[in-house]
């Protein structure tokens, strides 16, 4: 009798409802008993908490926006000079040399909406064209530190500022490819970040498209929680994470995780199905029939719960990734709207939620470098591994 080698599932970056419903009729086909099991020790029936909600528990973007005001925009420009003044590398910029001494404490509280709120808000208008480049990146950083004052590295170059924009065109010879979402105009599935925080400047939009959607973690949760608590066995036991020719070529860890009352959902679907030239590498464990339904009911979940967001030219947006996950539409861009975000990722040391034991090396390193070596790239590119390929 020959040994059956596991193979990866019929699952792809882009999720297929039939192929999802299909695939959960198989599995109760061979254990129906499957939407009755317990849940894990470690895992609440619930999750309650002002960041629990549903999109249309919302009804009008006043409850997420804050309108900056002119006396507020010539302090931020006052802050601007002050920095260009001390002639310092731009990691040196925080609250202290970014001074804002009445939109500070606005900050502040917002921030404390990321953590123990309803975890998102959004900042209008920063006058995106009045700006050099690098001016820009001074204001969008400056205001930010005010919010979480932790930078974290996008890659292994020290970048701590990432350009989301459609590079297909403009960096097609990249060693290693496009295997990013974040890199072309295709519709980028739910998912999260790593670290605690991320923000976004919305330098241009699209021409038609590239909405950006939120869902609560802590609804999708409750959701799977109580009609499928197997799939939170699922999620909270060790996946293996494509590095994409990194090396090590895989990494373990769970999905999900209950930490200090937190209950936090950290995942990128293409990890786990490989994206556009990133294929899924062929030499690592595949991932089960299980793990692949929680990914879809992840997706489907968060898409059901939904929020989307008005994002304008100027809107810088903040939200806790480890308590929301997020998407975006896809979009067609034009000569004259071409989308284009900045994105940095942040921590708040004073307000932060405790990083669960199995995530606390990657936070580690994600914040651990030291001003002189944070990069600011000031034009779009692709962020890149240690071997030099792209990330």
């Amino acid at each position: 009798m020959g040994i059956t080698i596991p193979k990866q599932p019929d699952i792809s970056y882009h999720p297929d409802l039939e192929k999802y419903r299909l695939r959960t009729a198989r599995r109760f086909q061979l254990d129906p008993h499957l939407a009755h099991v317990p849940l894990p020790k470690n895992f609440p029936p619930q999750v309650e908490g002002p960041n629990v909600w549903e999109g249309n528990d919302w009804t009008n973007e006043e409850q997420w926006v804050y309108q900056l005001s002119e006396t507020q925009l010539k302090e931020i420009d006052e802050a601007l000079e002050h920095f260009k003044g001390l002639k310092k590398p731009m990691g040196y910029i925080g609250r202290d040399t970014f001074p804002l001494p009445s939109l500070g404490p606005v900050l502040w509280n917002l921030a404390q909406e990321l953590y123990s709120g309803r975890g998102f808000f959004v900042i209008r208008t920063i006058p995106i064209d009045k700006y050099s480049k690098t001016e820009l990146a001074i204001v969008y950083t400056g205001i930010s530190s005010h919010v979480g004052s932790a930078r974290g590295k996008q890659d292994s170059t020290g970048a701590v500022l990432a350009h989301i924009k459609d590079l297909t065109v403009s960096h097609a010879h990249e060693k290693g490819g496009i295997g990013n979402a974040a890199y072309n105009t295709d519709k980028q599935v739910f998912h999260t970040d790593i670290g605690d925080l991320i923000a976004l400047l919305a330098i241009e939009n699209s021409a038609e498209g590239g909405t950006s959607r939120i869902s609560s973690g802590g609804r999708v949760y409750n959701e799977i929680a109580k009609t499928r608590p197997d799939l939170i066995h699922t999620l909270s036991q060790p996946w293996p994470l494509d590095s994409f020719g990194g090396n090590p070529g895989y990494t373990e860890r769970p999905l999900l995780y209950n930490e200090d009352g937190h209950v936090v959902i950290q995942y990128s679907r293409r990890h786990f199905t490989g994206y556009n030239a990133q294929r899924r590498s062929p030499n690592i464990p595949p991932i089960t029939e299980a793990q692949a339904e929680a990914l879809d009911a992840l997706h489907f979940n968060a898409e059901k719960f939904s929020l989307a967001l008005n994002f304008q030219k100027g809107d810088i947006q903040y939200i806790n990734s480890m308590g929301l996950l997020h998407a975006r539409d896809a979009f067609r861009d034009d000569e004259k709207h071409r989308r284009h975000l900045i994105r940095l990722w942040l921590r708040n040391d004073e307000l932060a939620w405790k990083t669960p034991e199995v995530l606390a090396p990657i936070w580690k390193r994600l914040y651990s470098v030291p001003p002189e070596e944070q990069r600011f790239p000031i034009e779009p590119e692709i962020r890149r591994k240690e071997n030099g390929a792209t990330k």
